[in-house]
């Protein structure tokens, strides 16, 4: 195995990789929900949104919590304070995102696809050193 192999795989299996896949994975999951509930259920576009962002949450928790943390809870206690830490996170992240699109494409005038990716790339730096750092912190398997 070269060196450029071994260094892909060392950072595929990191944790920063396991992150990195698992957001993939979540906006996948989003995506999906928000298009079955628009494209089959025929239900409104803001409303679907909404669910699909909470969906999208909900499966982020999850898989955070178990492939790239490692978290795991004694109590139910535990469980809904870090399930608590992780989902007012994802708010104050969701308020960067919107504000930075407000910001850089309307008060700013830049290009709306790079006013959103610019923000992307902030959330989900923000997100995982929120997750890293105050989420999952004390409850390591």
């Amino acid at each position: 195995m070269n060196d450029l192999t071994m260094k892909i795989k060392q950072l595929i299996f990191s944790e920063a990789g396991r992150y990195i896949i698992v957001g993939g994975c979540t906006t996948l999951f989003s995506t999906l929900v928000y298009s079955i509930l628009v494209y089959l259920c025929s239900m409104e576009v803001n409303l679907s949104n909404f669910i699909s962002v909470i969906a999208g949450i909900l499966f982020a928790y999850v898989t955070n919590k178990l492939f790239v943390f490692n978290s795991h809870c004694e109590t139910l206690v535990q469980l809904y304070l870090e399930f608590s830490k992780f989902v007012g996170a994802r708010l104050v992240t969701m308020v960067v995102e919107v504000g930075g699109v407000y910001v850089l494409y309307s008060l700013l005038s830049v290009d709306k696809l790079v006013s959103k990716l610019a923000t992307q790339v902030i959330v989900i730096i923000g997100n995982y050193f929120i997750s890293k750092f105050l989420v999952f912190t004390q409850n390591k398997k």
